[in-house]
């Protein structure tokens, strides 16, 4: 088993050097415009390897999860063609809708009261939409989805079984290969939308799998920063009157990454370390705990304002930026 899984790792690899080829002779490239932090021109749509990575355990692992594939494919599929030309966001967003409602069906959602319906969809979306958001420095969509896919490999193994342990293992290929030419000074390549879009799906259907196994909410925590980070900006862009469908820099990890001028590793690396403590705390202390885990985020979150006051200001969160 272990040589199957670094002939993966060494497919992975070579896919992913055959797709840079492939986007600079068709010039897919990210070019640095008001939102990004990077100053130069960077092979876009890396994160490609995540889904393909997803369809090669579907054909060698036995055709599992079909529904979820299929809608993994879609979702996929529009994602590229909106990091290549830019498509109409009611084409993209209908998509994206059907892709959902698959993996709806694969989770047996429909057998469920009907109120699960919306409940999962604004926790889909939501997760989706706070991803694509906050991939914008080098490394942080890589190391972060390398911590979940990592965290929920252990609660699969040791705390209980939910899902397939191969699956996991080879989109944590797909995640090694991708920070080896993300997590750099000078990325070789970002994720595009392509990128954190697929692995947000992928994350979600995994974390969803957990829940409905459990019963236990308390793993939606097992995104806690990325979560805090993207609400908390979108409430300070809204007080400020601001439109937030609009290209900005206004996350925490932005600041600190434009702003403060720290390197993209370390502020990638940051929330790294500060997710592994909540997931240390979620496996190994609160678990079932609805309290306690409650108190813990309602904790953090106000430590995360009271940074965020403290190193940002409080005329560039409330009063705008200047």
């Amino acid at each position: 088993m272990t040589l199957n899984y670094l002939l993966f790792f060494g497919l992975f690899f070579l896919i992913e050097l055959l797709y840079f080829k492939i986007a600079d002779h068709f010039n897919i490239i990210d070019k640095p415009n008001a939102r990004s932090s990077h100053t130069a021109v960077t092979i876009r749509g890396g994160g490609i390897i995540f889904s393909l990575a997803a369809i090669s355990f579907f054909f060698v692992f036995g055709f599992q999860y079909p529904w979820f594939i299929l809608g993994l494919v879609l979702i996929t599929a529009i994602s590229f063609l909106d990091d290549v030309f830019t498509l109409n966001n009611k084409v993209r967003l209908s998509i994206h809708l059907i892709s959902v409602l698959l993996m709806f069906y694969q989770w047996g959602l429909f057998e469920l009261d009907w109120f699960w319906i919306p409940v999962a969809l604004i926790f889909v979306i939501g997760t989706i939409n706070a991803y694509n958001f906050m991939d914008g420095i080098n490394g942080i969509t890589g190391s972060y989805s390398l911590l979940a896919i990592c965290t929920l490999l252990y609660i699969n193994e040791y705390v209980v079984g939910f899902t397939s342990s191969e699956f996991l293992i080879v989109i944590a290929l797909s995640l090694l290969v991708f920070n080896f030419f993300n997590f750099r000074h000078k990325a070789k390549c970002f994720a595009g939308d392509v990128g954190s879009v697929s692995i947000a799906f992928l994350i979600v259907f995994f974390i969803g799998q957990l829940i409905l196994k459990t019963q236990n909410f308390n793993y939606i925590l097992l995104l806690l920063v990325y979560g805090l980070d993207a609400v908390v900006t979108i409430a300070f862009r809204l007080v400020r009157k601001e439109n937030i469908f609009e290209a900005h820099r206004s996350h925490f990890y932005q600041f600190l990454a434009n702003e403060r001028k720290w390197s993209h590793l370390v502020v990638s690396g940051l929330y790294f370390i500060v997710q592994l403590l909540v997931n240390v705390l979620i496996v190994a202390f609160i678990q079932d705990s609805y309290g306690i885990a409650a108190g813990f985020a309602l904790l953090f979150a106000v430590l995360f304002l009271i940074v965020r006051f403290g190193t940002e200001g409080k005329k560039r969160l409330i009063g705008g930026v200047g």
